[in-house]
């Protein structure tokens, strides 16, 4: 049977095979949703940028899965593109017990929301991205609030046409993804669009920030078995260089890939290339453009 108002078919009572397809048919439509904002999306990353370059901090913040989400898109940008811990910051309201359990009373506590900002001393030098799948979260509400009475940058990232958020903030990121095929499980649709959009936020930002050099990862933290070997394999597929250059270059360099890549394209030693890079604030690009 249909639901001829939310032009779903009921879930319980289809089979298992057409109950996934349905999931996959709405997932399907999420990337269209986002793609309806990327030019607000586009002047988020440009306010974030703005803010970082100054030495101000970008926050995420969010309840239940908008906070989950928010704690995951800000945990993978120091090892990817090797920046320090406190430069991009999630958080979630309940804090690290309702990372790995569930806390969505704490959604609700609007006193907290500041409490938790006042700890990490957020200023008027930052930015919050408040995050909330339906724009009314009283936690993310309230943070907004706060942030903008700082004089903070303050971003709004939501899925519903008929949030608050978009009142408190100065720009708001609305994706309406539409009904949940499980109607309210934000965790779905919602969610989805909502790492979407921090990807390219966090991504966006670390790019313009000059931690992205072409298409590769140079400013990422080689701690694994792995990362190492993509070090090794982006500089030498960068500056074309045989292994046995290549290795003793991220020996002297103490691994640091933008380092070799611009040793070896210069021809210079790691200290003089470290000192080049500093001159041009870690932009690689700009750095071999100017001195090459």
């Amino acid at each position: 049977m249909k639901d001829h108002k939310t032009n779903f078919w009921y879930v319980d009572e289809v089979s298992t095979d057409d109950m996934v397809k349905l999931f996959n048919e709405q997932d399907k439509t999420v990337a269209y949703a986002v793609e309806k904002t990327l030019g607000i999306v586009a002047a988020a990353v440009e306010m974030i940028v703005k803010k970082l370059r100054l030495g101000g901090r970008l926050f995420y913040l969010g309840s239940g899965t908008s906070g989950k989400i928010s704690v995951l898109d800000a945990t993978e940008c120091p090892p990817t593109f090797g920046i320090d811990d406190g430069v991009i910051i999630g958080i979630i309201s309940g804090g690290i017990p309702a990372l790995y359990g569930w806390h969505e009373e704490t959604e609700d506590t609007e006193e907290a929301a500041v409490q938790d900002l006042k700890s990490y001393n957020f200023s008027a030098a930052d930015v919050l991205v408040a995050v909330s799948a339906s724009g009314n979260t009283p936690y993310v509400l309230a943070a907004a609030r706060f942030a903008g009475q700082l004089g903070a940058t303050t971003i709004g990232l939501c899925c519903s046409p008929d949030g608050l958020l978009d009142t408190l903030t100065e720009l708001c990121i609305t994706i309406d993804v539409g009904p949940e095929v499980i109607l309210g499980s934000t965790r779905l649709k919602a969610g989805t669009a909502q790492k979407m959009v921090l990807n390219m936020l966090s991504s966006g930002a670390m790019i313009r920030m000059g931690k992205v050099y072409k298409n590769l990862m140079v400013d990422v933290r080689p701690i694994n078995n792995k990362l190492r070997q993509r070090v090794k394999d982006m500089v030498a597929a960068t500056t074309g260089k045989k292994e046995s250059l290549v290795t003793q270059a991220l020996t002297d360099s103490a691994g640091n890939a933008k380092t070799a890549i611009l040793m070896l394209t210069l021809d210079i030693d790691a200290a003089t290339a470290q000192k080049l890079l500093e001159k041009h604030h870690g932009y690689l690009r700009q750095t071999i453009e100017d001195e090459q």
